[in-house]
């Protein structure tokens, strides 16, 4: 008896599964942006278990630096929730903070040095495709969700960079949802820079 048919099911069975944890990491993803954006704190949860189902995803579309990323904001997701939860002001509000530009030079300069070791890492030990862009993104995004977790509010700024580079970074590799995400994830951004600046010029007028 021939094995095809048992091997076209299984293979289906694994595409659609692949499928529907892709949809479900995207929902849950969105979820989180959109609620940082809105600075409530059930961002970090939501963020949590999109970036778990995500892991499996990037590992098996061989985008290593991306797993590696996806496992930290599993991590600062757990850190960000705890942040977040001791973070408020008397009002109600978070504390929003701003970093002097030379701050962000020294941290551009130490990204971009990152962004050079990481790629040397994944040309030379692993099959990574696109190591450099790879590379890029994945260094300022620990960057970025660091920031997040400290209610910075130039993270936005950052994240509108880094989701416009990664839409052709995912769309390259086939994973066309988490490239529209990417792209959703760019407007939100933008949205998420407004909302904290508003806040952040209330919080200034009012301290």
């Amino acid at each position: 008896m021939s094995l095809k048919p048992w091997k076209a099911i299984l293979t289906w069975d694994t595409a659609m599964t692949a499928e529907i944890l892709e949809y479900t990491a995207v929902a849950f993803n969105i979820g989180y942006v959109i609620l940082a954006a809105r600075e409530n704190i059930w961002c970090w949860p939501l963020g949590i278990i999109g970036s778990a189902l995500s892991i499996w995803l990037f590992i098996d579309s061989k985008i290593y630096a991306e797993s590696v990323l996806f496992t930290y904001y599993v991590i600062m997701g757990f850190y960000g929730w705890w942040a977040w939860s001791r973070g408020k002001t008397d009002s109600g509000k978070f504390d929003i903070r701003s970093l002097r530009v030379s701050t962000h030079i020294v941290i551009l300069l130490v990204g971009y040095a990152a962004t050079v070791g990481l790629f040397f890492l994944l040309q030379t030990f692993t099959d990574a495709e696109m190591p450099l862009l790879d590379s890029f993104t994945t260094i300022f995004s620990f960057i970025a969700t660091w920031m997040v977790a400290k209610r910075i509010i130039e993270n936005w700024i950052y994240w509108i960079c880094i989701n416009a580079l990664t839409i052709y970074l995912y769309f390259s590799r086939d994973l066309n949802v988490y490239a529209m995400l990417s792209l959703v994830y760019t407007i939100l951004a933008v949205y998420g820079y407004f909302e904290w600046r508003k806040d952040f010029i209330n919080q200034i007028e009012t301290s």
